[in-house]
């Protein structure tokens, strides 16, 4: 039976190691420093540190060790690892399918910046969460496997690395940006068309991706799977309307940026509806999600809700009425407490 105080334990644990680690990380400050003032004529605020400047020690192997991680998720963790009990990941995504060029892309959902933000509130948990929380809500999620043990070398080579990306480094294009919303509710047939035209010549007109090699070889893909039973979990932040249409918009196709889109802010809508609509694997427990309800994303596409709309409404938009009643019963709920 586990001690009532084994989770205050676990959480001091993670961040000791989160503590060491940053200790590390602030030794990369004068390198990185010196790397900016040589390039003057680039953002600054745009630089993510040269990781190829670290010396070949502890720190810096953890580090490039983080990044390979996060780059070949398949390879080291993923189903087809060649050692069965690092098998992690669940489908054979990378973290760099949805955080860009190794998490360093402006709107690229970017992890420079993101290692202090932890230790923080989480709504979908309804509890604060540690830095290494977060990276197991990837791995259950997105990569649709098991939690990394905390103390493992592959958890604390991505906390490495996530520190290293954050040392002297400014939260420029943070997230996918935002765009504006429809009034209308997104449609996945408009969607199909837009995807045709505009992504399956990577993704495939299946939308099942383009592996490099062959089923069993742990080489992941060239462009990843969108849905089915190899892409990430209907519990994951991409199978949420707004955070995949604000991606979309912002990434793709290949070599869009958020400054210079492809697609129209309708088109990415849609394809993002259309996504949607697709059949992929099941997270379970993620009725167990937002445990105060006022506080659940308005696109979470799963139940229950508490708000009184539609599952297609919640998955499809348009959103407003929804944060507007949200908005509203939390007033309610706050007009109604008493004081001690």
């Amino acid at each position: 039976m586990n001690s009532p105080n084994a989770g205050a334990f676990a959480i001091v644990a993670a961040l000791s190691c989160v503590g060491l680690i940053e200790a590390s990380a602030r030794a990369s400050e004068k390198a990185i420093a010196a790397e900016r003032a040589e390039t003057p004529t680039r953002d600054a605020a745009r630089i993510a540190p040269d990781i190829d400047r670290l010396p070949d020690d502890s720190w810096g192997r953890a580090v490039r060790m983080g990044r390979a991680l996060i780059v070949e998720t398949y390879k080291h963790i993923g189903p087809e690892s060649r050692d069965p009990q690092s098998r992690f990941a669940g489908n054979n995504l990378s973290c760099q399918n949805c955080h860009l060029e190794a998490g360093a892309k402006p709107h690229g959902l970017p992890l420079v910046g993101v290692f202090r933000e932890y230790p923080r509130y989480a709504a979908r948990e309804g509890a604060i969460e540690t830095i290494q929380d977060r990276i197991n809500g990837c791995l259950t999620r997105s990569l649709d496997g098991r939690p990394l043990p905390v103390d493992s070398k592959e958890m604390n080579a991505i906390v490495a690395y996530i520190a290293f990306l954050s040392t002297g480094a400014e939260k420029v294009g943070r997230g996918a940006g935002q765009m504006a919303e429809l009034t209308r509710p997104a449609d996945p047939k408009e969607g199909a068309k837009a995807f045709a035209e505009n992504c399956a010549a990577c993704h495939g007109a299946d939308g099942l991706g383009k592996r490099r090699g062959v089923v069993g070889d742990a080489e992941g893909y060239e462009f990843p799977p969108l849905w089915g039973l190899d892409s990430f979990n209907d519990g994951a932040g991409m199978g949420r309307l707004i955070a995949a249409a604000n991606f979309i918009h912002a990434n793709m196709p290949f070599g869009a940026t958020y400054d210079h889109p492809a697609l129209t802010v309708e088109q990415a809508w849609d394809i993002a509806a259309y996504m949607a609509s697709m059949d992929r694997p099941h997270k379970v427990g993620i009725d167990k999600d937002f445990p105060v309800g006022v506080e659940k994303f308005v696109d979470a596409g799963y139940g229950p809700y508490v708000d009184g709309f539609s599952l297609s409404q919640h998955k499809f938009g348009p959103f407003q009425p929804i944060r507007d009643k949200l908005e509203a019963m939390k007033r309610s709920k706050a007009g109604g407490q008493t004081g001690p």
